[in-house]
């Protein structure tokens, strides 16, 4: 699986959608895609949401990142990541 962070940015129509239903409803749609919610948190500034999740692969995290705006109107911005100890094994001898 592959870490993938989500940042969304509401609409007002997504704004005034929000509710603990659709929170369960966009955690149903990860695990459908075979994915995991690892975390989810309501921010304030450049960004109103961010989504931690766990995916089988890229393709998989692009169809999570288009389902998830087409079910809560959210747009979502969708960017791989790596553990730190991982990154530096990856660029140890560059």
């Amino acid at each position: 699986m592959a870490t993938f962070f989500m940042f969304g940015k509401y609409s007002v129509a997504s704004l005034n959608a929000v509710s603990a239903e659709r929170t369960e409803a966009v955690a149903s749609l990860v695990r459908e895609l075979r994915g995991e919610l690892k975390a989810m948190y309501a921010m304030l500034g450049v960004h109103d949401v961010i989504l931690i999740l766990d995916m089988p692969d890229l393709e998989q995290a692009m169809q999570a990142s288009v389902a998830l705006t087409r079910l809560t109107g959210i747009c979502f911005t969708t960017a791989p990541a790596v553990e730190v100890e991982r990154f530096d094994e990856l660029v140890k001898g560059i």
